[in-house]
């Protein structure tokens, strides 16, 4: 059946889905929902596009067909699902909310260690080993790899008990903090992560080549979540500082490790209240992880009043993302 908009699928309930409506919202994509149990949705700063909310195996299953254009779910639900053609575009892999990992896990008393020791426990016991996983595709791919004997036992519901009742030998599941592992007597392999998974964006290739409007929307939604992703590393830092003029200040910012700034220092004239004509102000973009070194660095060169800020978003020229789409449809 045709239809006139562009459709996004987002997560429809559970933790996932929480994150995702706030990380939008953060990069300016409120969703408007009028009727709590409608599953459809508008945003008012994209016009024409819908917002869908469904199960994560079924944003992918969409996208992949075409009924759906964008979707936003775990990478792990992506990659077991995404099928054998090339119909999904992974336009962001890393949108920083989701986290975990699929990880193979063992009983905590197995001697096994690393998944080289699964043959060794394999031939011991004279069979494959049975594997309970939600993950079929990506586990038994992992294991093929590996050239671990096994067979995969399905399961719908709580993965942790399988091996306590003689379901299976070992599971693969998602893991975040790993006490679910604990608490069921059960740890990861030491070299057992499948996959390291977070939120992600995807869209339906053909979408992308054959409407014009797809690809603007694409271009939108990377521009502003790779702007906010940047923005959060980042924090914005102004000091005072004296000197001869901007570029003897910028010199000396020169000589440090982490005051450079993005593409260089915005100096402006102070006008000082002693009436000395050689104050600036020094505006740099700095990481959080390096802030105190940047304020001992300030310091260290004349720096004072040192004042930080949130950024909300960086935009660059051109997101080396949507770049990277463009290629990936040529």
């Amino acid at each position: 059946m045709e239809r006139s908009d562009l459709r996004l699928s987002i997560p429809s309930k559970g933790r996932l889905a929480e994150d995702t409506v706030s990380f939008l919202s953060s990069c300016g994509i409120d969703i408007y929902k009028p009727n709590p149990r409608q599953y459809e949705a508008t945003i008012p700063s994209i016009p024409g596009l819908t917002v869908l909310f469904q199960r994560p195996t079924d944003i992918v299953i969409s996208v992949r067909n075409g009924s759906v254009d964008f979707g936003v779910t775990g990478l792990d639900v992506v990659e077991e699902h995404r099928g054998d053609g090339d119909d999904i575009l992974l336009l962001h892999e890393a949108l920083g909310f989701g986290k975990c990992a699929l990880a193979l896990a063992v009983p905590e008393d197995w001697e096994a260690e690393c998944v080289a020791d699964l043959k060794t426990t394999a031939a011991a016991q004279g069979r494959p080993l049975r594997v309970a996983t939600k993950f079929p595709f990506l586990t038994g791919q992992f294991l093929e790899k590996k050239q671990v004997p096994f067979s995969l036992v399905s399961a719908e519901g709580t993965l942790e008990i399988a091996p306590a009742i003689g379901n299976a030998d070992l599971i693969s599941d998602l893991v975040s903090s790993g006490q679910t592992l604990r608490d069921n007597r059960l740890r990861p392999l030491a070299d057992g992560e499948i996959l390291a998974s977070q939120s992600a964006l995807i869209a339906n290739k053909g979408a992308l080549k054959d409407d014009p409007r797809a690809l603007s929307v694409a271009r939108q939604l990377l521009e502003v979540t790779e702007a906010r992703l940047r923005a959060k590393e980042n924090l914005s830092v102004v000091a005072n500082m004296r000197g001869e003029s901007p570029e003897a200040i910028a010199a000396r910012l020169f000589t440090q490790k982490t005051i450079g700034g993005l593409d260089g220092p915005t100096i402006n004239r102070v006008v000082h209240q002693s009436g000395d004509p050689n104050w600036y102000a020094v505006h740099i973009i700095v990481s959080k992880v390096n802030l105190f070194g940047a304020i001992n660095e300030l310091r260290s060169i004349g720096g004072s009043g040192v004042v930080v800020s949130p950024v909300s978003f960086i935009f660059e020229e051109e997101p080396p993302r949507y770049r990277s789409m463009l290629e990936a449809l040529k």
